[in-house]
């Protein structure tokens, strides 16, 4: 069996997903695809100007690794601009993490956590993962220190009863909820298409379709990188994991 892809962390979510040439209708357009790390690798080296060193540090892989995904993301952006064709920006193995502070004037190490809520039946991680995300009676709250997958996380349970009894707007409530406790990757069912957009404007990462499972379960294929972010295009698939 293939080793599952090692996730990346990304600082912040695009802020636009796509672009096309101007005057060049939509239809005839061939497509090119960049991943969210790929858009993160040219934001670290070309904007933010850090090293390859520093840079793969930020995305927690190897200087190999980030000297290919850099490569590739900038052969992408060439086709763009070479061929006329447009650019989409999706998917990908990653995780949006927030900065908790950084360490010393030369940026060499931010000091980031990785959040991940699971909405669920109960407040243990035996309890199933409730297939609702708006209406979850609660979300188990696992938070990484420093992004490490490795070590067990801190446990922590999220109320969501308030959002429960209300007649609607229950997925926008719970998104703030969970923004507030500085979630950054929210793993339920179905996962309703505004909610879906509260959630990616909060810049919170999705992984829906992870019912029929405990939470405990869907915490250990999340830290063995088995679990593929949805996006727009992939939201209905129902294919929550890596292939391979």
């Amino acid at each position: 069996m293939a080793r599952p892809r090692q996730c990346r962390y990304v600082a912040q979510p695009p802020s636009a997903t796509y672009f096309k040439p101007c005057g060049i209708p939509l239809a005839v357009l061939d497509e090119v695809r960049l991943t969210v790390e790929g858009l993160e690798a040219l934001r670290l080296s070309d904007i933010e100007g850090l090293n390859a060193t520093l840079a793969a540090e930020q995305l927690k892989i190897s200087r190999h690794t980030y000297g290919r995904l850099l490569s590739e993301a900038r052969k992408a952006v060439a086709e763009v601009l070479v061929f006329g064709r447009a650019l989409r920006i999706e998917g990908g193995n990653y995780a949006i993490v927030h900065a908790k502070r950084c360490c010393g004037a030369k940026r060499r190490q931010c000091v980031m956590s990785v959040i991940c809520a699971v909405s669920s039946e109960g407040p243990s991680l035996e309890d199933m993962v409730d297939s609702r995300y708006g209406r979850a009676g609660g979300f188990i709250i696992a938070t990484f220190k420093n992004g490490d997958l490795s070590r067990d996380p801190e446990i922590s349970y999220l109320d969501n009863g308030d959002a429960q009894i209300m007649a609607t707007g229950a997925g926008i409530a719970t998104t703030e909820h969970l923004a507030d406790a500085g979630v950054t990757t929210v793993m339920s069912g179905f996962v309703g298409p505004k909610a879906f957009e509260a959630l990616q404007a909060a810049g919170i990462t999705v992984i829906q379709d992870m019912d029929a499972m405990t939470v405990g379960e869907a915490l250990a294929r999340f830290r063995e990188g088995k679990c593929v972010p949805a996006t727009a295009s992939n939201r209905e698939a129902g294919n929550p994991f890596e292939k391979g």
